[in-house]
């Protein structure tokens, strides 16, 4: 199977997640808002509104990375970790959307605090999957021992994996310093 494919496929999860979430937050809003109510605490006690920009740009960058190095390793299990990360990724993104859309906010504004970090931390996740699934594909169709099957594996999942830690770290510099201020201008 190509890389591209995959890749896509990825996204094509996270864009499923997104509009399954906008649905489950129309249908049921009461649940949706004891969802949003959850992540608020779970993130709330870490990030408050007066964090200033440099630790809201480390716990970012450090929560993706964790996130995106269970992608990488969770990948080598045909792809389902990193699958299910981004399908559930993209189903808070669309509680939060309508959620916030429900409360009044402008939708070009909430696009507007997701969209500009969101084009690189989105394909870091599925960068990082990929990784993994090429590990396992290097694993189960590969040349050599098995030793050396995981090793080659092992190595190309940690290169795609380096390049999606360097995605995450852009992406996290432009959520703390630059999306609130693309944001605000609406």
């Amino acid at each position: 199977m190509k890389k591209s494919k995959i890749f896509y496929g990825f996204i094509g999860l996270f864009l499923i997640g997104c509009l399954f979430g906008v649905l489950v937050a129309r249908a049921a809003p009461e649940s949706a808002e004891s969802m949003f109510s959850n992540l608020r605490n779970f993130f709330g006690g870490t990030i408050g509104e007066n964090t200033d920009k440099f630790s809201l740009f480390t716990f970012i960058f450090f929560n993706n990375s964790r996130v995106a190095i269970i992608s990488a390793i969770g990948g080598v299990l045909f792809g389902i970790v990193p699958a299910g990360i981004l399908f559930f990724n993209g189903f808070i993104v669309g509680i939060v959307l309508e959620y916030f859309h429900s409360q009044g906010e402008s939708l070009l504004q909430l696009l507007l605090a997701i969209i500009p970090h969101g084009i690189l931390e989105i394909p870091a996740f599925a960068v990082a999957g990929l990784g993994g699934v090429e590990w396992y594909f290097e694993i189960v169709r590969g040349r050599g021992t098995l030793r050396e099957r995981f090793l080659n594996g092992f190595i190309k999942s940690m290169r795609m994996l380096v390049l999606a830690l360097i995605m995450l770290l852009l992406a996290a510099l432009v959520e703390a310093y630059i999306t609130p201020t693309v944001a605000s201008l609406v």
